[in-house]
Protein backbone atom coordinates (compact mmCIF):
# COMPACT_ATOMS: atom_id res chain seq x y z
CA UNK A 1 0.00 0.00 0.00
CA UNK A 2 2.77 2.46 0.81
CA UNK A 3 4.80 1.49 -2.60
CA UNK A 4 1.76 2.28 -4.26
CA UNK A 5 1.18 5.94 -2.47
CA UNK A 6 4.63 6.40 -3.20
CA UNK A 7 4.67 5.41 -6.68
CA UNK A 8 1.65 7.67 -7.55
CA UNK A 9 3.40 10.92 -5.35
CA UNK A 10 6.30 10.32 -7.74
CA UNK A 11 4.30 10.34 -10.59
CA UNK A 12 2.52 13.15 -9.86
CA UNK A 13 6.23 14.92 -8.90
CA UNK A 14 7.11 13.62 -12.72
CA UNK A 15 4.41 15.05 -14.21
CA UNK A 16 4.61 18.33 -12.82
CA UNK A 17 8.34 18.74 -13.57
CA UNK A 18 7.37 17.94 -17.04
CA UNK A 19 3.92 20.45 -17.34
CA UNK A 20 6.44 23.60 -16.16
CA UNK A 21 8.91 23.31 -19.17
CA UNK A 22 6.41 22.22 -21.83
CA UNK A 23 4.38 25.01 -20.34
CA UNK A 24 6.96 26.93 -20.96
CA UNK A 25 7.47 26.11 -24.70
CA UNK A 26 3.45 26.14 -25.83
CA UNK A 27 3.86 29.84 -24.62
CA UNK A 28 6.68 30.62 -26.58
CA UNK A 29 5.31 28.52 -29.76
CA UNK A 30 1.94 30.35 -29.52
CA UNK A 31 3.57 34.00 -28.62
CA UNK A 32 5.55 33.42 -31.83
CA UNK A 33 3.30 31.92 -34.30
CA UNK A 34 1.19 35.20 -33.33
CA UNK A 35 4.07 37.22 -34.21
CA UNK A 36 5.12 35.27 -37.37
CA UNK A 37 1.54 35.61 -38.76
CA UNK A 38 1.50 39.02 -38.16
CA UNK A 39 4.53 40.00 -39.97
CA UNK A 40 3.34 38.15 -43.34
CA UNK A 41 2.45 40.75 -45.36
CA UNK A 42 0.18 39.58 -48.75
CA UNK A 43 -0.95 43.33 -49.61
CA UNK A 44 1.16 43.75 -52.60
CA UNK A 45 0.08 40.03 -53.72
CA UNK A 46 -3.99 40.43 -53.49
CA UNK A 47 -4.25 38.80 -49.69
CA UNK A 48 -2.76 35.19 -51.53
CA UNK A 49 0.41 33.62 -52.07
CA UNK A 50 0.94 30.16 -53.94
CA UNK A 51 3.90 28.95 -54.12
CA UNK A 52 5.94 25.76 -54.53
CA UNK A 53 5.62 24.66 -51.31
CA UNK A 54 3.10 26.55 -49.22
CA UNK A 55 0.24 28.79 -49.76
CA UNK A 56 -1.05 31.63 -47.53
CA UNK A 57 -4.41 33.94 -47.88
CA UNK A 58 -5.77 36.39 -45.97
CA UNK A 59 -9.73 36.53 -45.78
CA UNK A 60 -11.80 39.31 -43.33
CA UNK A 61 -14.46 37.09 -42.05
CA UNK A 62 -17.44 38.27 -39.87
CA UNK A 63 -18.08 36.42 -37.14
CA UNK A 64 -20.75 36.55 -34.45
CA UNK A 65 -19.44 36.52 -31.02
CA UNK A 66 -20.60 36.68 -27.25
CA UNK A 67 -19.63 39.53 -25.20
CA UNK A 68 -17.16 39.01 -22.55
CA UNK A 69 -18.24 39.03 -19.20
CA UNK A 70 -16.79 42.56 -18.80
CA UNK A 71 -18.47 43.92 -21.64
CA UNK A 72 -21.97 41.92 -20.22
CA UNK A 73 -21.35 43.67 -16.78
CA UNK A 74 -21.27 46.88 -18.80
CA UNK A 75 -24.19 46.85 -20.79
CA UNK A 76 -25.78 45.63 -17.88
CA UNK A 77 -24.91 48.63 -16.02
CA UNK A 78 -25.79 51.06 -18.54
CA UNK A 79 -28.93 49.55 -19.33
CA UNK A 80 -29.92 49.51 -15.58
CA UNK A 81 -27.55 51.89 -13.45
CA UNK A 82 -29.25 50.80 -10.25
CA UNK A 83 -29.10 47.09 -10.56
CA UNK A 84 -25.64 47.21 -12.33
CA UNK A 85 -23.99 49.18 -9.34
CA UNK A 86 -25.24 46.15 -7.21
CA UNK A 87 -24.37 43.76 -9.29
CA UNK A 88 -20.65 44.98 -8.99
CA UNK A 89 -20.60 44.83 -5.51
CA UNK A 90 -22.04 41.42 -5.80
CA UNK A 91 -19.13 40.79 -7.69
CA UNK A 92 -16.48 42.54 -5.85
CA UNK A 93 -17.54 40.68 -2.30
CA UNK A 94 -14.88 37.63 -1.57
CA UNK A 95 -16.60 34.99 0.15
CA UNK A 96 -14.71 31.94 1.70
CA UNK A 97 -14.58 28.85 0.05
CA UNK A 98 -12.89 25.46 0.65
CA UNK A 99 -10.12 24.20 -1.16
CA UNK A 100 -8.82 20.41 -0.11
CA UNK A 101 -4.63 21.03 -1.59
CA UNK A 102 -2.47 18.13 -1.82
CA UNK A 103 1.43 19.02 -0.90
CA UNK A 104 4.02 17.09 -2.37
CA UNK A 105 7.49 17.15 -2.85
CA UNK A 106 10.91 15.57 -2.59
CA UNK A 107 13.14 14.77 0.29
CA UNK A 108 16.97 16.49 0.25
CA UNK A 109 18.84 14.29 -2.00
CA UNK A 110 16.17 11.88 -3.51
CA UNK A 111 15.82 12.11 -6.69
CA UNK A 112 12.91 10.57 -9.16
CA UNK A 113 13.71 8.01 -11.01
CA UNK A 114 13.52 8.13 -15.09
CA UNK A 115 11.10 5.34 -15.34
CA UNK A 116 8.66 7.47 -13.57
CA UNK A 117 9.20 10.32 -16.11
CA UNK A 118 9.18 7.49 -19.11
CA UNK A 119 5.59 6.34 -17.73
CA UNK A 120 3.93 10.22 -18.00
CA UNK A 121 5.24 10.65 -21.37
CA UNK A 122 3.81 7.14 -22.34
CA UNK A 123 0.37 8.17 -20.77
CA UNK A 124 0.68 11.85 -23.16
CA UNK A 125 0.91 9.27 -26.29
CA UNK A 126 5.17 8.54 -26.70
CA UNK A 127 5.70 5.45 -27.63
CA UNK A 128 8.49 4.17 -25.51
CA UNK A 129 11.60 4.32 -27.61
CA UNK A 130 10.61 7.94 -28.47
CA UNK A 131 9.79 9.06 -24.65
CA UNK A 132 13.66 7.12 -24.08
CA UNK A 133 14.84 9.28 -26.77
CA UNK A 134 13.25 12.44 -25.06
CA UNK A 135 14.10 11.92 -22.31
CA UNK A 136 17.59 13.13 -21.57
CA UNK A 137 16.91 16.27 -23.65
CA UNK A 138 13.78 16.90 -21.57
CA UNK A 139 15.97 16.60 -18.52
CA UNK A 140 17.82 19.31 -20.07
CA UNK A 141 15.28 21.87 -20.82
CA UNK A 142 13.25 21.31 -17.61
CA UNK A 143 16.93 22.31 -15.35
CA UNK A 144 17.51 25.66 -17.99
CA UNK A 145 13.71 26.90 -18.03
CA UNK A 146 12.44 26.22 -14.44
CA UNK A 147 14.20 27.45 -11.23
CA UNK A 148 15.07 24.48 -9.33
CA UNK A 149 12.05 22.27 -7.66
CA UNK A 150 12.76 21.93 -3.83
CA UNK A 151 10.23 23.56 -2.81
CA UNK A 152 7.25 22.13 -1.26
CA UNK A 153 4.37 22.21 -4.62
CA UNK A 154 0.88 22.18 -4.36
CA UNK A 155 -2.80 21.37 -6.45
CA UNK A 156 -6.14 21.43 -5.86
CA UNK A 157 -7.84 18.08 -5.41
Amino acid sequence: MTKEIESQILKLIATDRIEIPISSLKGKLYRGKSKLGKSIDLSELDDNYDGDRCYARIEDIDLKKSRTLRQAINEFSKRHPKYGGILEEIIKEERWVNEMHLYFGMHENARVPAKDYMQVMEDLGFTEATAQRFYPELMNITRKISKKREEERRIIV
